[in-house]
């Protein structure tokens, strides 16, 4: 998305690219044209747990602004699971109907664009957006997500989300007992292999090239009727991002209805970065129980700190946070 973005009151707001409702009464301005930039709380980041913390602040009386891109890494997913009263919803349906649902704290605004720097203040942090605006807070938190990083197999990108998926606790039901792939290696292979088994019957672990699977775990899958497959994977045949087979660079192929990877990834801002946040071996924000991070007045929640890659677990997250920044904002004050 460009520099031109949409700075609207949550009185009727939605991500960059969607149409406004009839319920919209804001007008689109420049960050940079506000004379009042200043607020309690900045969100980086308007998806299910950004919008969870400006729920939290909103009722809790604070100035929010919640900053969005409009790029949410399940932009593919066609339905969204696991989170009780929007089981099988569109994952678009539950973020527009949330930011329906915050139009009513008058106190929260949402901005669309990019946020690509920010820095510590005296008073608290600064945020500098990609049209030259800048908005300040006391306290700021980073509701940023991850990037999964594709593998460079033509195919897989078009079906991540769709039919390659990353956890089965919000689509394995769908996919029960079904021809099912394990694209992983070594460890993680077992490992995802002893997970998925608890949905399908028909299972298969493919390496992608050699196998790094040691005797034991070969022996246990070989056990469980999981074959290993090493053959390098040169492209995924599918429809609309369901994938039909998988293709092999000797010209052999196998068909397959679902696909599971734990894929590599990296933070989508660069923020926590830029502020020193300590990070995770793994590569995640490193938060504390209040979801605080390494620098005071600094919050993060959802993907970027957390491996648990559901919107329920993002929506409590973000609820979580809210009250905690709160919180600390009042004993500051009190």
């Amino acid at each position: 998305m460009g520099s031109r973005r949409g700075f609207i009151k949550l009185a009727g707001v939605l991500t960059a690219g969607m149409l406004l409702p009839e319920w919209t009464k804001g007008k689109s301005i420049n960050s940079n044209m506000r004379k009042e930039n200043q607020y309690d709380v900045i969100i980086v980041g308007g998806s299910y747990s950004g919008l969870a913390a400006g729920m939290a602040l909103g009722r809790a009386l604070r100035k929010v602004l919640i900053i969005d891109s409009g790029d949410p890494c399940n932009k593919q997913t066609p339905h969204s699971h696991n989170f009780l009263t929007n089981d099988g919803n569109a994952p678009g349906e539950i973020a527009a109907f949330a930011k329906k649902e915050l139009s009513r704290y008058h106190t929260v605004e949402l901005v669309t664009g990019w946020a690509i720097t920010a820095s510590k203040t005296e008073d608290g942090f600064t945020v500098q957006m990609q049209d030259g605006g800048a908005f300040s807070a006391r306290k700021l938190v980073l509701a940023t997500g991850i990037n999964d990083i594709m593998p460079g197999i033509p195919g897989f990108a078009d079906c991540w989300g769709i039919s390659v998926l990353h956890c089965p606790y919000c689509h394995g039901y769908e996919v029960r007992q079904q021809k099912t792939g394990i694209f992983a290696n070594g460890d993680l292979a077992y490992e995802m292999a002893s997970l998925i088994s608890n949905w399908t019957n028909d299972l298969t672990v493919y390496t992608n090239g050699p196998s790094t699977l040691n005797e034991q775990q070969r022996t246990k899958l070989e056990h469980h009727g999981i074959d290993i497959v090493d053959t390098e994977i040169e492209r995924l045949e599918h429809k609309m991002g369901y994938v039909e087979r998988i293709i092999f660079k000797n010209k052999t192929s196998v068909a397959v209805k679902t696909l599971y990877a734990r894929l590599p990834f990296k933070q989508h801002s660069a923020i926590a970065h830029m502020l020193s946040c300590e990070i995770t071996p793994e590569g995640y924000i490193k938060i504390d129980a209040a979801n605080k991070t390494t620098v005071h007045g600094l919050y993060a929640c959802g993907d970027n700190a957390s491996r648990m890659r559901t919107v329920a677990n993002a929506v409590s997250m973000g609820t979580t946070t809210g009250i905690m920044v709160n919180k600390e904002l009042i004993e500051e004050n009190f």
